[in-house]
């Protein structure tokens, strides 16, 4: 399994990106591409004692910074990391892309040089939700921010399929994200889709509010980008206020704290690994001819590690195909027809 690792992308590239492919390097049996500015990769793997003969480095002189337009800079950057990245899974070089650098740009850079799959209509990404039982899935989350009724039917089969290969569930539980768990809750986006989905094969359990999600009442959540980014964000933001609290009321009480301290410090450990997107790598981007994960902006050489990790899982498991497969099966002009037709 081929992957190339944009070498420049993230807040703390290239040095922790080059630590969490060394570390993956030393782990999986993978081959791996480190792109970006050749004498800064080499100078960064010298560091090691070890040598690294699955580690190659493909040169790029340019590279994409976090606050660029997306789209311009991937047509005006023609040698930036996140590109050359991205040609090398295009003309089939490696097979799967991993980014923490501008996201819109690695989303850009896919469209434009990996195309989307025959099927599908709108790439989603995907990220993992850590819940009461376990993981589970929620997409989009942030590449379409205005959807159609069909997007959202497609986001579920693709994160069905995801779910399936990489969480191993046999059979997903799908749920649509709204205001109510009622059927006829939601605007006028979410009432089409879940109509759209209650006529699937999908193991379809109907709408879920937002509450319900970390309680782990489905192994899918299926919205537009628009909501899911801000679910995603405001998560991640909530947890690390908690943390924070947690540790201002420890130092508040020493007494307490020095009675319980060990078994305390053992117990934010198991919690914080469970919430940690470090755990989980990156979230890829479904559609795509090709495997793409875009790895958190400050992502450390851990959770780049495990970003490589899920692009292998990817690969091995040809999640794409699969994906062109089961949408295969499905006339969305036919279905929306017949939707319509009875709303």
């Amino acid at each position: 399994m081929r992957i190339a690792i944009d070498a420049m992308g993230g807040d703390f590239a290239p040095h922790k990106v080059i630590e969490g492919t060394v570390e993956a390097a030393n782990e999986y049996p993978y081959q791996l591409t480190l792109v970006g500015d050749e004498k800064i990769i080499s100078a960064e793997l010298d560091k090691y004692d070890t040598p690294q003969p699955n580690i190659k480095i493909c040169p790029a002189s340019e590279v994409i910074g976090m606050k660029e337009t997306p789209g311009k800079a991937c047509r005006t950057k023609k040698d930036a990391s996140i590109v050359i990245a991205t040609k090398l899974v295009a003309e089939n070089k490696t097979e799967a892309i991993v980014s923490a650098g501008n996201s819109g740009a690695v989303m850009a850079a896919s469209l434009m040089y990996l195309g989307r799959l025959t099927s599908v209509r709108r790439p989603a990404i995907a990220s993992f939700v850590p819940t009461l039982k376990g993981l589970s899935i929620i997409l989009d989350v942030g590449a379409n921010v205005d959807c159609k009724p069909e997007h959202l039917f497609q986001f579920a089969i693709m994160g069905n399929i995801y779910a399936q290969s990489i969480l191993k569930k046999e059979k997903p539980r799908i749920a649509l994200l709204s205001i109510g768990e009622e059927e006829g809750k939601g605007n006028e986006l979410s009432l089409v889709a879940y109509e759209l989905l209650r006529n699937s094969s999908l193991d379809f359990i109907g709408n879920i509010e937002g509450s319900e999600i970390p309680k782990g009442k489905a192994d899918v959540i299926v919205c537009d980008g628009f909501v899911g980014n801000t679910i995603l964000k405001f998560g991640e933001g909530l947890a690390e206020v908690i943390f924070e609290l947690a540790k201002e009321e420890l130092k508040s009480h020493p007494f307490r704290t020095t009675i319980s301290g060990l078994l305390l410090k053992t117990i934010f450990q198991e919690i914080k690994k469970k919430t940690d997107y470090d755990e989980y790598g990156g979230a890829p981007l479904l559609g795509v001819n090709g495997i793409c994960i875009i790895a958190h902006g400050k992502s450390n050489a851990k959770a780049i590690k495990n970003a490589i990790r899920v692009a292998g899982e990817s690969i091995e498991q040809r999640i794409n195909e699969k994906i062109n497969s089961e949408l295969d099966k499905y006339n969305l002009e036919k279905i929306n027809s017949s939707v319509n037709k009875n709303a």
